[in-house]
């Protein structure tokens, strides 16, 4: 199989004509419609569904699209070991993040940088879930602690904290709590236990021994708004609580501080498109630290 076609594959895949992905690549139009075809005649199979208006890709299309994202970047990894410096961002990069951090932060501020780097895509997965770097179900995730084995570059991303919160409709309906020991008369809302994907999340310890949410969701978005619908008291993102009018902090005085990390596999540690976006990454949280800080 001969790399530059797969070359041209992505690029038509990324771009979805072959007009476009030929005006990128610098090369004739009628050569990357024969070196496609010639593709899929090695492959013997269609990769593509082509349109007047596109390419779309075909079920063996998008299977053949992550082998070939794959071998896009073992690729330039082999490139900066021999010295080639990979400078070009462009190619596919998968953050994994947190479900707070991911949608109520990142997913808003993503699309700068792909205004910078048009060749560059962006696969955002906002999920409560922790990932594997190894087997490259993200490129670069952001975590809730510093790993602390394997082959992971990881660095201090920002700090942030968590405080009780109640919407005004419940304290309208319910006495504010004055003291820890209040909130054994409030309904409280917390994750599922046993879906718990990391240690941090596990902060009820810290407030009281028993929390005991009578409502669970294994989601921090899941749990503001439970908490804005009034049905109960929650341990939210203050930065993402302080959003909301309608919430309330009770119990200021508490305060669970955590804080996220930016981590990717050491062997993309040369890849431009993998330093961009980590930079990028920072560049959000540092302008806007404040959020996070209050």
């Amino acid at each position: 199989m001969n790399w530059d076609d797969v070359r041209i594959f992505l690029a038509i895949a990324r771009t979805g004509q072959i007009l476009a992905a030929s005006r990128r690549l610098g090369l004739n139009h009628a050569t990357l419609s024969r070196r496609l075809t010639a593709l899929e005649d090695a492959l013997d199979t269609r990769l593509f569904v082509r349109r007047t208006h596109g390419c779309e890709l075909t079920a063996e299309g998008e299977t053949f699209l992550s082998a070939a994202e794959r071998m896009e970047t073992e690729m330039l990894e082999a490139q900066a070991r021999l010295g080639r410096t990979d400078t070009k961002v462009a190619g596919t990069v998968r953050i994994g993040a947190p479900d707070g951090f991911g949608v109520f932060f990142l997913a808003s501020r993503l699309g700068g940088l792909i205004e910078r780097h048009p060749e560059l895509k962006i696969q955002l997965v906002p999920v409560p879930r922790s990932f594997s770097l190894s087997e490259r179900e993200a490129d670069i995730a952001v975590t809730l602690e510093r790993p602390g084995q394997g082959r992971l570059v990881s660095a201090h991303l920002v700090d942030y904290s968590l405080s009780l919160y109640a919407s005004r409709t419940y304290l309208a309906r319910h006495e504010m709590p004055k003291t820890v020991d209040d909130l054994k008369q409030h309904r409280r809302i917390g994750y599922v236990e046993d879906l718990i994907f990391t240690p941090s999340l596990n902060f009820t310890g810290e407030i009281m021994r028993d929390w005991n949410a009578g409502f669970e969701i294994s989601s921090a978005i899941g749990q503001t708004e439970a908490v804005l619908a009034g049905a109960g008291i929650g341990i939210l993102h203050s930065y993402i609580a302080r959003q909301y009018d309608e919430l309330v902090r009770i119990l200021p005085d508490i305060v669970i501080k955590r804080a996220y990390w930016t981590t990717y596999h050491e062997s993309l540690r040369d890849l431009a498109r993998i330093r961009t976006v980590v930079d990028y990454l920072k560049e959000q949280v540092a302008a806007e630290r404040a959020i996070f800080e209050g």
